[in-house]
């Protein structure tokens, strides 16, 4: 084994392996910082590109546009509190307040390392416990996988807002509108009101990009009102040189981080370890009042779980030939035209390829230090400096591209101007918009695998709770829903203690 992991090592070597791999996580980083455009839609298009290449050359090209759109998507997110891809929507939490504070340069370096951080100890997972914690994914059915994601809803409505209430009406409003479209299991359609466009359902895209960049959009309109043709109060130098972290300030955070995030790649359908990690880090975070604020551990955090699972997720893909992603699916398609089947003889067949692939994603994670973090945060930085009545309509056309990017529909368009109404709305009345955000990704997963584990069960709703997994995540599930009334009635009893008025508050982001 470790002959075939030194051998794939020396192989990387080769001045086409590395000429794509640089030009693989360059062009990452710069779609995943178009909103809409991530690694799935890069790879995607890449992937006829790889018909000429080299099995290496090729696998390295795709490793670096997944490990570079990991961290890309944070550059909008910072910048513009726009999120590039989904799990940067927990990004913008708190990098975006860097970025208000001067620090954007600094916020973006950060995002680089811990993406490389969490990426490269990805990677590492993949080469050295690949087959066991395969064996781990396999215990995974779908009556486990939609605990799985009905745990992750109930985490983001019950801790990532100040009401349980209005959090869980918010996931709810998620898991409606991800039932708009086809019937994944029966293929009937559903509320679609005779209209083409809602077919395939409403694009999570748009609902993400309405909901996190028309709200912004529209305070700033309002701000230049006020002071017109003012430009953000930045430091114009600060935003590229300073640093704003420190090892012992963000270990626990990226220690948190890698490990949830590997753990989520492993299992298939899990959509919720940047929203985990968040709240992971938070907790055992000594300053969890910054978090929300411009927290250095809360966007290390963030960061370093969005690349955590790139690898691990590829460890059912490479050794059972089960995608646990769609980008992992995407991989699967690139071996097979390479002329490779993925599955237990691969690491037998090809050792070379497959761990030379494997140091591949090790390399392009760190190859985010210089390319995701000095160069772009000297050439995106500068976007602070930019008047905003010039800043309104570039978020405007930005958002808008993004979607027609996504589905080529300027129908996707109209949605995401919807649902930025909807998201000023929601934020006017102090309804968090992350359980929306979850209940659309993870809705559709959770009942596809509810219909599915009924059907293995012919109807018969045990399955669902007389399996010892199962068991853990109902009782799980359970504690996390309940945490929040239990905390309000122990701050109730202590106000009653100490005689203070008024109602329970509680330190929770939106």
């Amino acid at each position: 084994m470790f002959n075939d992991i030194f051998s794939g090592l020396l192989a990387l070597f080769d001045f086409w392996t590395i000429v794509a791999m640089i030009a693989g996580t360059s062009l990452g980083i710069c779609l995943g910082a178009l909103p809409g455009i991530g690694a799935t839609l890069g790879i995607a298009l890449a992937i006829p590109f790889t018909y000429g290449m080299g099995p290496l050359p090729a696998l390295a090209l795709l490793a670096g546009i997944h490990n570079g759109s990991s961290q890309g998507g944070a550059i909008p997110a910072i910048l513009l509190r726009i999120p590039g891809t989904p799990g940067s929507i927990v990004t913008s939490w708190d990098g975006y307040p860097l970025a208000k504070q001067g620090k954007a340069g600094g916020a973006i370096n950060l995002s680089a390392i811990s993406c490389a951080v969490g990426g490269a100890l990805s990677a590492l997972s993949l080469i050295l416990l690949a087959p066991p914690l395969a064996r781990i994914a396999l215990a995974f059915g779908p009556p486990e996988i939609f605990w799985v994601n009905v745990f992750g809803i109930a985490t983001v409505a019950a801790l990532l807002g100040d009401d349980l209430l209005k959090g869980l009406l918010a996931a709810c409003f998620g898991l409606l509108i991800g039932t708009v479209g086809l019937d994944n299991v029966s293929g009937h359609e559903r509320f679609t009101f005779g209209m083409l466009d809602l077919v395939n359902g409403i694009s999570t895209i748009a609902v993400m990009v309405g909901m996190f960049s028309f709200p912004p959009a529209w305070n700033l309109a309002v701000g230049a009102r006020k002071q017109a043709l003012e430009t953000r109060p930045v430091e114009r130098f600060k935003i590229v040189s300073e640093r704003i972290w420190t090892f012992a300030g963000v270990w626990r955070a990226w220690a948190v981080a890698s490990f949830i995030g590997i753990i989520n790649g492993i299992l298939p359908g899990s959509a919720i370890a940047s929203f985990i990690a968040y709240n992971e880090a938070k907790r055992v975070s000594k300053t969890p009042e910054k978090f929300g604020k411009g927290s250095i551990e809360g966007l290390a955090a963030a960061e370093c779980v969005n690349a955590a699972d790139n690898a691990s997720a590829l460890i059912p893909t490479l050794t059972l030939g089960v995608p646990g992603s769609n980008v992992a699916a995407l991989i699967l398609g690139a071996l097979l035209i390479q002329g490779f089947q993925p599955g237990p003889q691969l690491f037998r067949d090809a050792p070379t390829i497959v761990y030379g692939y494997s140091w591949a994603l090790m390399f392009t994670a760190l190859l985010l230090i210089p390319l995701g973090g000095s160069v772009a945060s000297r050439v995106f930085a500068n976007v602070l400096r930019i008047p905003t009545l010039i800043l309104l309509p570039l978020i405007i056309v930005i958002a808008c591209a993004g979607c027609f990017a996504s589905q080529n529909s300027m129908f996707d368009v109209y949605m995401a101007a919807l649902f930025g109404i909807v998201g000023l709305a929601m934020i006017r009345f102090d309804f968090p918009i992350a359980p929306v955000i979850i209940g659309v990704v993870l809705g559709a997963k959770a009942e596809f695998n509810l219909r599915v584990s009924l059907m293995m069960s012919a109807g018969d709703y045990s399955i669902l709770y007389n399996r010892p997994i199962t068991i853990v995540l109902i009782v799980l599930t359970a504690l996390i829903i309940f945490f929040p009334l239990y905390r309000v009635y122990k701050d109730w009893q202590h106000r009653r203690k100490n005689g203070t008025p008024g109602p329970a508050t509680t330190d929770t982001m939106n």
